[in-house]
């Protein structure tokens, strides 16, 4: 008998598991449910809109860093907007085609179990002997007295506006808090930074992120840490420490929350994280879940890495997800890349303004690093963070050497281009204090 798979998500994570599984399996029958746009947050909301508009104000300021060669003229920020349009169009049709040519059946609307085994859809039933539930995550709304009479913007209003307003606040200074933040301060804006933490990028390397904060303070935002958001009203929001700061628009970016409504009849383990899942991705008995609502990592490369897992578990075949080396890079100017873990162990630092490939990037030479983490016992890498152009693109032959357990002695040996930022991973190997 031929097997139904009801797919919760449309976005990435559930397209990329549908390929996976259609290279393994082309006769189960497959549902998807989308209730917006098959694609979902990253590909109209998320990682390319933003990546688009942050990269032609970084070429831009890169102009600058060229000992005042290149005179890159006025930036047209409705240009900037077009283009994120362009590459962000939010229209799915070409992707509800490729699900078709897939094999697999798109269903539009709000989806519930109703019980194990069914799945409602605006009064539709449809009856599942496997489900994969991909249903990602939403903006965490903090509960400030006054915000629901405001007309605030999280990162979906942030990525459809086509206008810069004269004073933005940003509450929450994580990763999509810090990009959106200097990307508006670059086209106009004046932009305060609010965080409750004591730095900005808390989960974030305390180096890296001194100078990511640095950067962003010398473009001009006004950073604010260690204060907590009291009270929002029309045009102002007041902070814990007495103050307020005034603002045109506020754009909330204070972290996420996976989507697990609908869901309560499966009696699967759900943390505040999201829902719990083994190294198969198993939620429960034939249920699967993966990307943003697990909680493991949310971005789009680990959805795309579970989808994976889960269609070669459900093809009977004997795999485990391995989270020890997940890359993420943050598209700041500097740019922010890590892998692994980087606590413990043995740790050498090298700073990008030694290596010979920054003088022909820019001048006036602007600080950066790259950091490795070694296991002294085992003689290999376990983690890493680089500060600096492109850091996100050269990093990621650390992610290999993480996850391939390479010893230190072998990525010594390693011939790096010259001259490239990544002489900057032989140097930094070579301060490992390992007797080597």
């Amino acid at each position: 008998m031929t097997q139904h798979i009801v797919v919760l998500g449309g976005g990435s994570t559930g397209e990329h598991f549908v390929g996976a599984l259609r290279r393994l399996d082309t006769s189960s029958q497959v549902t998807v449910i989308e209730r917006l746009l098959v694609g979902g947050e990253c590909s109209y909301w998320a990682c390319m809109p933003t990546k688009t508009m942050v990269r032609a104000p970084e070429l831009y300021a890169a102009a600058g860093h060229t000992f005042d060669a290149i005179d890159p003229g006025a930036l047209d920020v409705q240009k900037v907007f077009a283009w994120r349009d362009v590459v962000a169009e939010r229209d799915d049709s070409s992707q509800v085609e490729w699900l078709d040519s897939q094999n697999a059946e798109l269903v539009r609307g709000d989806a519930a179990v109703t019980a194990p085994g069914v799945v409602t859809v605006d009064g539709r039933e449809l009856r599942y002997d496997r489900l994969v539930i991909a249903t990602g995550s939403s903006p965490v709304v903090p509960p400030i007295d006054g915000l629901d009479g405001i007309d605030y913007w999280t990162n979906r209003e942030a990525t459809e506006t086509t206008e810069v307003p004269k004073r933005l606040v940003v509450l929450g200074a994580g990763p999509v808090g810090c990009e959106l933040a200097q990307f508006f301060q670059r086209v106009g804006a004046q932009v305060t930074l609010v965080q409750g933490d004591t730095r900005i990028l808390s989960r974030v390397d305390a180096d890296a992120a001194e100078l990511v904060a640095d950067a962003l303070a010398t473009e001009g935002i006004d950073i604010r840490v260690g204060v907590q958001a009291v009270r929002a009203e029309r045009d102002a929001l007041s902070l814990s420490d007495g103050s307020s700061v005034a603002f045109d628009q506020l754009l909330i970016a204070t972290g996420r929350k996976p989507n697990v409504d609908g869901l309560e009849p499966l009696g699967l383990t759900i943390s505040r994280r999201g829902i719990e899942v083994d190294e198969r991705m198993r939620a429960a008995q034939d249920v699967w879940a993966l990307g943003d609502v697990t909680g493991i990592a949310p971005f789009t490369h680990v959805g795309k890495y579970h989808a994976r897992i889960a269609a070669y578990d459900m093809d009977g075949r004997e795999v485990r997800a391995d989270h020890r080396a997940v890359p993420a890079t943050i598209f700041t100017d500097p740019q922010v890349a890590m892998v692994g873990d980087t606590d413990g162990g043995v740790s050498a630092r090298w700073d990008l303004t030694s290596v010979p490939r920054l003088s022909t990037y820019e001048r006036p030479k602007r600080p950066g690093f790259l950091k490795v983490v070694a296991d002294p016992e085992r003689r290999v890498l376990k983690g890493a963070v680089a500060v600096g152009p492109e850091a996100g693109e050269w990093l990621q032959q650390l992610t290999l050497a993480i996850r391939a357990e390479t010893p230190i002695e072998v990525l010594l040996d390693v011939i790096q281009p010259y001259p490239t930022f990544s002489e900057a991973v032989f140097l930094a190997l070579r301060e490992l204090n390992l007797d080597l």
